[in-house]
């Protein structure tokens, strides 16, 4: 087969019309051999001879898409000095944008032999290996273009390309679990219904299911395992052919564009699926292994492991930071996603040991001209030492806000001292991101997320149930934060199955009302429950699958209402932090914060440890950023009322200067959510209306100890509302509807 030199740029197989450029990075080769494989899985070895600035490439005419090949790196096999190179075992290339095939696990895919460690293994794992796919990589986008919605327009809706799709009964059975099972309309219909602008999906680069679950009879169902950072997996194509997972990714990116929703992939550049000295030889290991890894000083043989799965990705080496970067820009310009949420975050900051937020990797993100243009979102931790960061990235960087997590879930499980931390994740975090010139929307509210309890759990369950998972209940957090009403798990209890519906609501109302970007785990809408399993990681089964015939639908139309509520009032999605109360003169300021009694709160009341109730006043007069085209933005104003306490609680409204008359638009009690579009929204317990609103007959509502009295008038300035035990309620201020603002 003839052979030309070819090109060292780009890396990768990269397909011209007429033929195929290899090129491949190795400081550490002495000779580098491509491989490519047939029909019948028979190889063809081709020797790179030319090698610049150590990478190894050469060019094949006639070879085209749909070519499986991999790579053999002969070299220094000198694990106490870094060096794996191993000629027997066939390697992936990192640069790969398909694969073909799955691992098979086999003794030949590891260096040495499981009986004698310390002796080199040097049977051919190739029959064993999947394979890389070269790729035709031009597509018909069409007039296709990236939503851009902003930030703080933004809801995001984490979920799983398989799990999510799999037993949808509206879309075809060939289609489910895959890509193009996401780009269905019936899929695409309900995350419009939701008000949802950009799906956050968990890892779809190629990954590995790892030996010790494939041994357990389980799999890696969240793909954080990546073996291919330009490859999307081929476990969730629908299509057969070689590589046809790529145009079928693409498909999916264009119509989600089409219905303005925006794609954001769950990346994980942290480490990858060679785990630590005693793990397969599959790619980086045995192309350059001191090159891609953080190894340790005194040994290197042993690997420096930031992310508990056994290895770092050696974010300081330039050609490790290259392979991150391309891999970035790839995934925007050619597959024209949107936005990355960056897993275990803080591990690809760490320049010697401390995590560094001027690190090479970050200023190479700031000067990139393409990655620094989309969403940026870092999940702010690792496992190492110092490695939690909330609220230390970057200027350009959103974060996932455990502190939102974790104090949400304190203060509606009705924990002490909790209030002041409350308001602060409820108006933006400015105490975790102001001083570093960043806006509410550096913070991702959430929950829920993959990791952890479902929300239908984490009011049901205390505790987790982790033992489908075969580790004897021993993975997972144990730090849950949860409360099951009363009874662990499953129950018929008429009035604990009332508390919990209600604490959902309080959940995804403190969660829609709090300044930031909200984001919804998908089948949370739904109800969706994992058993108390709070680490599914290893369970594609029923499990982890939404649930899509069990669906509750009282659930499903309250969030729809709520997503509503806050598309249509700028007063919960504000652009800037609250400037606070005025300290002087008569006017009212952009919020104010309130005891039950209607008066300001004080210091003294905000350490009080038994205070679990507060009423928080938005004034959509005192919106100081304005809109796109530079005009004010006026907005309705509204009284959010929360009660953490297990009884009732009675809220005096406040003086005439905030309103002389309220609406009830909201009940988490009832389940209730007027839009103010002409109808409520109601679960079980709720209150049903004409289309005239929520006030059909007087033009109010009046709220009693016992619930809602839709006869009433309009509440009056000073009035009492009453506000059940775990509830919230959210009035708005009716000045404002007959003003016609």
């Amino acid at each position: 087969m003839r052979i030309w030199p070819g090109t060292a740029y780009p890396l990768g197989a990269t397909w011209d019309g007429s033929g195929t450029n290899f090129a491949l990075f190795s400081e550490a080769a002495e000779q580098v051999e491509l491989c490519l494989f047939d029909a019948e899985d028979q190889e063809s070895r081709i020797e790179l001879a030319e090698v610049d600035g150590f990478v190894w490439h050469g060019y094949l005419p006639g070879i085209g898409p749909g070519t499986r090949y991999g790579y053999r790196v002969h070299g220094p096999y000198d694990p106490s000095r870094g060096h794996r190179c191993n000629p027997a075992k066939l390697l992936l290339d990192p640069y790969a944008k398909a694969m073909h095939g799955n691992v098979r696990w086999h003794e030949s895919l590891f260096s040495y032999h499981f009986a004698d460690p310390g002796r080199l293994n040097t049977d051919d794992s190739a029959p064993h290996m999947p394979k890389n796919v070269v790729i035709n990589p031009f597509f018909d986008w069409g007039d296709d273009r990236p939503p851009r919605i902003p930030y703080h327009e933004t809801v995001i809706y984490e979920a799983h390309v398989r799990g999510l799709t799999l037993r949808h009964p509206r879309i075809p059975a060939e289609q489910r679990g895959s890509y193009s099972g996401l780009a269905h309309p019936a899929m695409i219909d309900h995350l419009l219904r939701l008000g949802i602008t950009a799906v956050e999906l968990m890892p779809v680069h190629q990954f590995v299911q790892e030996h010790a679950l494939v041994a357990r009879g389980l799999t890696n169902y969240w793909g954080y395992n990546t073996i291919g950072f330009l490859a999307p997996h081929n476990g969730y194509a629908s299509a057969d052919g070689l590589g046809e997972q790529v145009p079928e990714f693409k498909t999916m990116v264009k119509e989600l564009h089409q219905a303005g929703i925006e794609v954001i992939l769950d990346v994980v550049y942290n480490h990858t699926a060679e785990a630590d000295h005693m793990g397969p030889t599959l790619s980086f290991r045995g192309i350059d292994n001191a090159a891609y890894y953080r190894l340790t000083d005194d040994d290197r043989r042993y690997y420096l492991d930031y992310t508990g799965c056994g290895n770092s990705l050696n974010a300081r080496h330039p050609h490790a930071l290259q392979l991150v970067m391309d891999s970035l820009r790839y995934w925007v310009l050619e597959m024209h996603v949107d936005g990355f949420r960056f897993d275990l975050a803080a591990a690809l900051a760490r320049e010697l040991h401390d995590v560094d937020r001027l690190s090479a990797f970050f200023d190479l993100v700031q000067q990139d001209p393409v990655v620094s243009q989309v969403k940026l979102i870092a999940e702010p931790w690792d496992v190492g030492e110092g490695g939690y960061q909330v609220g230390n990235f970057p200027a350009l960087w959103s974060e996932w806000n455990g502190k939102y997590r974790d104090t949400t879930r304190d203060f509606w499980r009705g924990a002490p001292g909790t209030l002041a931390e409350f308001a602060s994740r409820l108006s933006g975090s400015s105490d975790l991101y102001a001083a570093s010139g960043r806006r509410p929307v550096a913070s991702v509210n959430f929950v829920t997320c993959h990791d952890g309890f479902t929300l239908a759990d984490l009011v049901s369950y205390n505790v987790k149930h982790n033992e489908a998972n075969g580790e004897n209940n021993n993975d997972g957090s144990d730090d849950n934060r949860a409360w099951n009403c009363g009874v662990e798990g499953p129950t018929a209890d008429g009035p604990i199955s009332r508390l919990r519906a209600s604490q959902r609501r309080n959940f995804l109302v403190t969660l829609f009302c709090a300044q930031g970007i909200p984001m919804v785990l998908a089948g949370d809408e739904l109800g969706r429950t994992q058993r108390g399993n709070n680490n599914a990681y290893c369970q594609d089964n029923e499990i982890s699958w939404v649930d899509w015939e069990h669906a509750d639908q009282e659930v499903f139309e309250f969030l729809c209402a709520l997503s509503e509520l806050r598309r249509d009032h700028p007063v919960f999605r504000r652009r800037r932090f609250f400037k606070g109360w005025p300290r002087s003169g008569g006017g009212l300021g952009d919020v104010a914060w309130l005891t039950p009694a209607g008066e300001h709160m004080t210091d003294a009341d905000w350490n009080a440890g038994h205070s679990k109730a507060i009423a928080v006043f938005l004034n959509g007069d005192a919106i100081t950023e304005p809109d796109p085209r530079g005009q004010r933005v006026v907005d309705d104003s509204f009284l959010l009322l929360f009660n953490a306490h297990s009884d009732p609680v009675r809220f005096t409204l406040p003086e005439e200067r905030f309103g002389k008359a309220w609406d009830v638009v909201l009940d988490t009690a009832a389940g209730t959510v007027h839009t103010g579009a002409g109808g409520v929204h109601t679960g079980a317990g709720g209150v049903h209306t004409g289309a005239g609103g929520i006030h059909p007959r007087q033009g109010g509502i009046h709220a009693t100890a016992n619930g809602i009295d839709a006869e009433a008038t309009a509440l009056r300035a000073s009035a009492q509302v009453t506000v059940a035990g775990h509830a919230a309620r959210i009035l708005r201020r009716e000045d404002d509807r007959r003003s016609g603002t």
